[in-house]
């Protein structure tokens, strides 16, 4: 069965395809509320849609339609003239950078089959063709984006619509379509083009001209280009406004995208001024230009001096690029510009204010490049006052104007030696800051006296020291993984606060800090996530830690805890992930763990007793880890029932922390779990479909029901008690990338089925009691004779050892090793039983009557 689609927007399309856009009547003039026909047709559509939200539930006749959710209607005509329905939903790629789309979770939106008023135009979904909808001629815009149900074949269904000023597929899949920009070049009204994320591979870099004549806006970012810049693009008309470019693998090549010197003089510019792989006249064209995304691409050389040309420009961004040699001087005329992005490149040279002079208007400024020096008077104001800053690689001092900075509210410094003295100014001054991030300098500051008070810090990797800093009330995330701090929590949690805390996210893992987790949990209620790992911390959980019931994460991994898991923790329903591992727990693996469980870590521990038949009930754990206990018993029946894993294409999935602020936009921060799978020991963002139950005292045989999980990524059962054969159903766990059944008691054939597990990549059935020949196929001889030495009776590759069936019978040779040898050793061979007999038998014998004939031969076959 179809999926129908999960965001609705293309609803607008399907209404245009009705009789809204008729000629509107004198008649309809008069109207005050919305025209009967658009309400009648979109209570239709309403019909025939799920809306787990309740978006629609303004949408009835009581009210005027003009008013109703997502509907627009024009302010003379009162006709509906718009119908907006997205699915907003939230994703980031990065570690806390406000983003906002996300494709995972899409249980809030529209989703169905809508009841449309002309049958023609019933499911865009299917690939239903606009053009075989009434005449579409006055459609202006088409927002298709995000809809990841819809199949687009292609864009030929476009071409008729003539009027057409606005389409954006973005995240659509158009992969499949190998003439996107003819299609699209034939909307003479065109002003915006959005084909983000659509995974288009062909840039058309030999193209020389493309018919954008009304163009203003172009987004062909994260897409699969890898080309030059193609020559269409420098013929684009001057009056774009906005180009992106971004996420892709483009890169600029001057000999290849050079247009003709008829077209560079037609310019008023010389041909002789070309210097950069972006050429000089492309960037100097478009006066009208405000915003340039060439982001995360693979230009490189110098930029080019015309980019002050660009009176206009607001937004240009070169991030993670490899332009190199020295700023020009040009940027500073940019007197417009308010965001100027170069991080992440290999500029050389220095920066100065002469780099700076008029840029008045900047509020986003990143630089960084390991060869670049901020060079700076320690006296110099600059013109403008900042928002966000983001420097790298700064050596010496900070730059002094920093904190002149009065406006600053977010500000990112990684990977510099500079000193930061004096600390007391600059702890001082971070307090006006809603983002301070620190990563991987070199501050070596005490914090034990320092106040917090950003609402995100995040200092990773910095050589801090000395106790743990104070917070304020309006910390809501706090990140010093990685550094060199010691003693006890007690400074940062039983600390009295005027006000609650609004602490969110607590990281202090990879510290030396030692002592007990404290007993002053109740104060910090809002907490979510908490990671201590990795420190030298002891003792038992207390109780107070039962207060978090908002705690979605838990890593205690990597301690010296002891005792029992305390049954308190029952009231931490929302507990996602529990890391426990590498610790001295001991007692029974507990029965009443949360059943919003995603990843439950266990291992290396002093965990006893059988494995608890309630843990079958996690219906959402994707991670079980209890390797290295003293787990003992039968392997449960009941596991087949994690339905988490027990569909063959069940995803892996990641954990995310949404965090809301008041004065910016939302941050996302993702959770992962250490897996040891592959013969590595990992961290894992997404957690991979994984159960561990190596290295216990398990016994009897492997239930049925395991073979039930065909989601299963990594399956170890190693360095156990477990005996029987291994059932043919292993063949289900199509997904399986790691198997280890090592040092068991495992007898029986191999199962036949386990050639075909194609993803396999590391396999250990060492040390077991397998017989027979080990199944032939590509799959099992891929692998060492290391995976199945310690199984005495095996014997087929890769073993050197030859099976029973496949030695050579002393008293037969085969049609092969008669080839091998050829006729003419057997012709001499044979010559004792006569020379004439044997001649003939070599000369006029066909193949199959020469090997009857040798057959008879002693010295033949010898």
């Amino acid at each position: 069965m179809h999926t129908p689609p999960s965001n609705i927007k293309f609803i607008l399309l399907w209404l245009l395809c009705t009789t809204i856009f008729n000629c509107v009547t004198c008649s309809d003039l008069k109207k005050v509320h919305c025209n009967e026909k658009d309400m009648n047709t979109l209570l239709h559509f309403k019909q025939g849609v799920i809306d787990p939200s309740g978006l629609l539930s303004s949408w009835f006749t009581q009210n005027d339609c003009c008013g109703w959710t997502g509907v627009k209607c024009d302010n003379i005509t009162a006709r509906v003239i718009e119908l907006d329905l997205p699915c907003h939903t939230i994703k980031n790629d990065s570690t806390f950078i406000p983003h906002k789309e996300n494709d995972d979770d899409k249980s809030h939106c529209l989703t169905g089959y809508p009841i449309y008023g002309n049958s023609k135009c019933d499911d865009l979904s299917k690939g239903t063709p606009l053009h075989m909808c009434r005449n579409l001629s006055s459609l202006q815009h088409i927002d298709l984006s995000h809809n990841y149900n819809i199949f687009i074949g292609d864009l030929k269904w476009i071409s008729p619509l003539s009027s057409l000023q606005y389409l954006n597929l973005n995240g659509l899949p158009l992969h499949k379509e190998i003439n996107w920009l003819q299609s699209v070049t034939m909307l003479q009204s065109l002003r915006e083009l959005h084909l983000e994320g659509c995974q288009l591979e062909n840039l058309y870099p030999s193209l020389d001209y493309a018919n954008f004549t009304s163009l203003r806006v172009l987004n062909l970012a994260d897409n699969h280009f890898v080309s030059e810049l193609p020559t269409w693009l420098f013929n684009l008309s001057c009056d774009i406004m906005h180009i992106d470019l971004s996420k892709n693998k483009i890169r600029g090549q001057l000999s290849k995208t050079l247009p003709n010197h008829e077209r560079i003089k037609s310019l008023g510019l010389s041909t002789n001024v070309l210097d950069g792989p972006i050429p000089y006249y492309w960037l100097g064209q478009f006066k009208q230009l405000q915003e340039l995304d060439l982001s995360y691409n693979s230009f490189s050389g110098p930029i080019p001096t015309s980019l002050g040309n660009l009176s206009s420009l607001i937004v240009l961004d070169f991030t993670g690029n490899d332009f190199n040699e020295t700023l020009p001087e040009s940027l500073g005329k940019l007197s417009n510009l308010k965001v100027l992005q170069l991080a992440s490149n290999s500029f050389t040279g220095t920066v100065s204010p002469r780099n700076l002079l008029f840029l008045s208007n900047l509020k986003h400024l990143s630089l960084s490049s390991p060869t670049l020096i901020l060079d700076f008077d320690a006296k110099w104001v600059p013109p403008f006052q900042l928002l966000d800053l983001q420097l790298g690689y700064v050596s010496h001092k900070l730059p002094s104007w920093i904190f002149a900075q009065s406006t600053l509210k977010f500000l990112t410094i990684t990977d510099s030696t500079a000193s930061f003295e004096p600390l007391d100014n600059f702890w001082n001054f971070t307090t006006q800051l809603q983002i301070l991030q620190l990563v991987n300098n070199t501050i070596n500051a005490d914090m034990s006296n320092v106040l917090l008070n950003s609402n995100v810090v995040w200092l990773l990797s910095n050589n801090l020291r000395g106790g743990l800093p104070r917070l304020s009330q309006e910390v809501v995330v706090l990140n010093l993984y990685n550094n060199s701090l010691s003693g006890t929590l007690s400074p940062l949690l039983c600390h009295k606060m005027k006000e609650r805390g609004n602490l969110k996210f607590l990281e202090i893992g990879s510290n030396v800090l030692s002592g007990e987790l404290t007993d002053c949990w109740n104060d910090w209620k809002s907490l979510a996530f908490v990671g201590l790992w990795n420190n030298t911390l002891s003792g038992k959980i207390p109780h107070s830690m039962s207060s978090l019931s908002n705690l979605i994460t838990l890593y205690l991994n990597s301690n010296k805890f002891f005792g029992d898991i305390p049954l308190s923790l029952k009231n931490c329903q929302k507990l996602r992930i529990l890391d426990l591992g590498d610790n001295n727990f001991s007692g029974a693996i507990p029965s009443w763990v949360g059943r919003s469980v995603m990843a439950l870590r266990l291992r290396s521990n002093q965990f006893s007793g059988n494995i608890p038949s309630q843990i079958c009930q996690l219906h959402s754990l994707t991670v079980m880890d209890f390797a290295n206990n003293q787990l003992s018993g039968p392997t449960p029946n009941c596991l087949g029932n994690i339905t988490a894993i027990r569909f063959e294409y069940a995803a892996a999935r990641d954990t995310v922390l949404p965090i809301p602020f008041k004065s910016f936009e939302p941050i996302f921060l993702y959770f992962g779990i250490k897996m040891v799978t592959k013969g590595n020991d990992l961290f894992y963002k997404i957690l991979m479909n994984g159960i561990d139950l190596s290295s216990n005292n398990l016994s009897g045989a492997v239930p049925l029901e395991i073979y039930m999980l065909t989601g299963v990524q990594s399956l170890n059962l190693s360095h156990n008690h477990l005996e029987g054969t291994i059932s043919e159903d292993i063949g289900n766990l199509k997904q399986l990338e790691s198997i280890d059944l090592s040092d068991n008691h495992f007898s029986g054939e191999i199962p036949k089925s386990m050639s075909a597990l194609h993803y396999v990549g590391v396999l250990n059935l060492s040390f077991n009691n397998f017989m027979g020949k080990i199944p032939s196929g590509t799959q099992l001889q891929g692998f060492t004779n290391l995976s199945y030495m310690g199984n005495d009776h095996l014997c087929g590759p890769p073993l050197t050892k030859i099976c029973p069936q496949d030695e050579k019978s002393n008293n037969e040779i085969t049609i092969g090793e008669v080839d091998k040898f050829g006729v003419s050793s057997c012709f001499y061979m044979g010559l004792g039983i006569g020379f004439a007999f044997g001649f003939l038998g070599v000369i006029f014998f066909n193949r199959t009557c020469r090997l009857a004939y040798f057959r008879f031969l002693p010295n033949c076959m010898s």
